[in-house]
């Protein structure tokens, strides 16, 4: 049995765990491992990219930055998620915001000082990511639509990490930017739609308060249907293998999504709405390994130093 000392000291590492949404980080890193092996260096063994040491650094930076961009957006909205998420954020209550704000800079110096081992690039990279999380979180947050773009750019952000290590840059590599950027755009306008309440009650300027929920639906709507531009352009264009079958899959999904979409009008149907979402993105992520590696040798690389 654990002492009540043992067991305060678990809760608030649930806590911090929570904060940091350590249940989306491993998806990350997953996610810029297999980039690396089927996309960005494919002639090379997957042993030889898992044992890279580099590579290695790169991938845990980015997972660290990205726990502290949560804590610093968590230390934001502590009092919107109290609304929109009570039961999470009595969870995350258990961790003083001095000692969240303390786990945010230590977070943040290892991420630099772990950079600047593999390039002044790498530096750089990180200082500016860390910067704009901030500055995210901050400032831009609560700005009609600006808010949302710029989460879901951060939220791609952290590939360019990986292909910026590479010095890859291919055509198809941004087709693949332009429809995970649009799911999440998708995603945050879903969000919006899910935490009205709480966005209401502490003077957030998004979609669905400034011009009402079915203004923020046609939006979504016009999102929706923008995917096709990518879906078909990677399908047609370069032939990413049996990646395809993802995007019809998704693009079958999405039709039923917007179905959904416009019969909701309750916080449950939208955070229904939301996990979906959720799961073509990290379906999204698996299915990597099924692109076809010979269409990068066919695209023109756009990046061939830095």
């Amino acid at each position: 049995m654990l002492s009540r000392k043992n067991k305060i000291i678990v809760m608030k590492f649930i806590s911090l765990f929570s904060v940091v949404r350590g249940y989306n980080i491993p998806i990350i890193v997953i996610a810029q491992y297999l980039s690396a092996i089927f996309i960005l260096a494919p002639e090379k063994r997957a042993l030889f990219i898992l044992l890279d040491f580099d590579l290695f650094i790169i991938v845990l930076a980015s997972s660290l930055a990205i726990a502290s961009g949560y804590i610093i957006n968590n230390f934001y909205d502590t009092k919107k998620d109290l609304i929109n998420r009570p039961n999470k954020s009595m969870l995350d209550r258990l961790v003083s915001q001095k000692t969240k704000l303390n786990v945010y800079f230590a977070l943040n110096f290892i991420v630099v000082f772990l950079a600047i081992f593999v390039s002044w690039r790498a530096f750089l990279y990180f200082s500016v990511y860390i910067f704009l999380i901030w500055y995210y979180s901050h400032r831009i947050k609560k700005q009609l639509f600006l808010g949302n773009l710029m989460s879901a750019f951060l939220s791609v952000l952290p590939f360019f990490a990986v292909f910026l290590y590479y010095k890859n840059l291919y055509e198809v590599i941004l087709g693949h930017a332009v429809f995970l950027f649009l799911l999440l755009l998708i995603r945050e306008l879903v969000k919006d739609l899910e935490n009205i309440k709480g966005d209401l009650a502490n003077d957030y300027r998004t979609i669905p308060i400034v011009y009402g929920e079915e203004v923020s639906k046609k939006i979504i709507t016009i999102l929706s249907l923008s995917t096709i531009i990518p879906v078909y352009i990677l399908i047609e264009v370069f032939d990413v293998g049996y990646m395809d079958i993802y995007f019809y899959t998704c693009l079958i999904i999405l039709i039923f999504f917007q179905l959904s979409l416009w019969k909701s009008n309750t916080k449950e149907q939208y955070v229904l709405l939301h996990n979906v979402l959720k799961f073509l993105i990290v379906a999204g992520v698996f299915s990597i390994i099924l692109i076809n590696p010979s269409v990068l040798w066919h695209g023109k690389k756009l990046l061939q130093s830095i």
